[in-house]
């Protein structure tokens, strides 16, 4: 029997946000100097502009200019594509002068899968990892969506990676010494790059450096809803490039691994993977589960939590403290890794032109995040 005079059910009160962790107090400034525009999330109805503005800002230096008065030898390389597709572009450097196979770092560019480019990455790991670790470098010119949607970017990635490997002689490459690297979507490229050469029998990579890693489109961790509206990168600019990158398979209960790694149930036989990300990005949460899913499954993963740190923070403040740490632990984890296989990483003999370190430092503007 109903009471009519039982009291009526409340509404429901909505749980309100969690707290987000702060910014660092030497990064925040520099974030909120860049603007309303950079605050911006994009979403399918911007993301056109969005890509224009990104194509017109972004550093694209020539080889010559990548070549630094000689200090480099940079070459452009068009290769076979994969099967069905157009050629790709590949952009090799290693330090001129050097004799015998250099390790390679094998590189996929950041920029949500839908913006960047190969070039604007280089000056910065020709600084920080080329010549101080001695090795060579390739950075991949794949195919952006929604123009080119999955598998088509990772298939240009693998392809690349088979002719550089198979041409390793030609290149001055160690083929034994491949690591897989990338940063943000170009982080998650390089995490599927490893399970689709892992399950293909394809090129096996020294290690993998997933630099912040682009890795669910699911969107489910707390972090992704943590962070919502803060910093420049949160849910909606997130779920915008997912779209734009799958198409009608985004948030497909099959969707492949290869397409999104998080989604990989079978985590073994991987290269030892460097993985970081900042505590205060929504990419937090899936980047910590991948470490403990590469653990759980008999995997090497080192993980870095940077305190504060939002998501291309040392893009953005590349003098701020947080930033040179980050730095510092990346080229440690390379030189150890290079160490471990035999290699003794260290700079070439260079001549006494004068030539100051910094002669390949980028060309954009100062605080930009030139270098995803």
């Amino acid at each position: 029997m109903t009471d009519r005079h039982a009291p009526a059910r409340p509404h429901r009160i909505p749980t309100p946000r969690a707290a987000a962790p702060p910014f660092d107090p030497e990064l925040s400034p520099v974030l909120d100097a860049l603007g309303r525009e950079a605050w911006e999330p994009m979403t399918p109805a911007n993301l056109p502009a969005r890509q224009a503005r990104d194509a017109a800002a972004r550093p694209r230096p020539t080889a010559k200019e990548l070549r630094a008065d000689g200090r480099f030898e940079v070459a452009e390389l068009r290769v076979p594509g994969p099967a069905g597709g157009p050629d790709v572009t590949l952009v090799s450097a290693r330090p001129a002068g050097v004799v015998g196979p250099l390790p390679l770092l094998y590189y996929l560019h950041g920029g949500a899968l839908v913006m960047g480019n190969a070039w604007s990455v280089l000056p910065r790991i020709l600084r920080e990892w080329v010549l101080p670790l001695n090795l060579a470098v390739v950075s991949v010119e794949y195919r952006l969506a929604p123009d080119a949607q999955y598998p088509a970017p990772l298939e240009d990635c693998y392809a690349g990676l088979v002719w550089a490997v198979a041409h390793a002689a030609d290149l001055g490459i160690d083929a034994d010494r491949v690591v897989i690297g990338g940063k943000s979507a170009g982080g998650g490229l390089a995490a599927a790059l490893a399970l689709l050469a892992r399950d293909r029998g394809g090129p096996r990579a020294l290690g993998q450096l997933l630099l912040c890693p682009m890795l669910d489109d699911r969107d489910h961790t707390f972090s992704s809803r943590q962070m919502t509206g803060i910093g420049m990168w949160d849910l909606t600019s997130n779920a915008t490039a997912w779209r734009a990158y799958l198409g009608d398979r985004y948030g497909a209960a099959d969707l492949p691994p290869y397409a999104a790694p998080a989604r990989a149930t079978d985590l073994s036989g991987l290269p030892p993977a460097y993985i970081d990300v900042g505590s205060a990005e929504m990419f937090r949460d899936e980047d910590v589960a991948y470490a403990h899913a590469l653990w759980q499954a008999g995997g090497q993963a080192e993980l870095h939590v940077w305190s504060g740190g939002y998501h291309g923070f040392d893009g953005i403040a590349p003098r701020a403290a947080l930033t040179k740490d980050a730095r510092d632990a990346r080229t440690r984890w390379l030189r150890r890794l290079l160490t471990q296989s035999g290699y003794r990483p260290g700079a070439p003999d260079r001549p006494a032109d004068g030539k100051p370190d910094d002669c390949c430092s980028g060309t954009g503007s100062p605080g930009a995040p030139t270098d995803q």
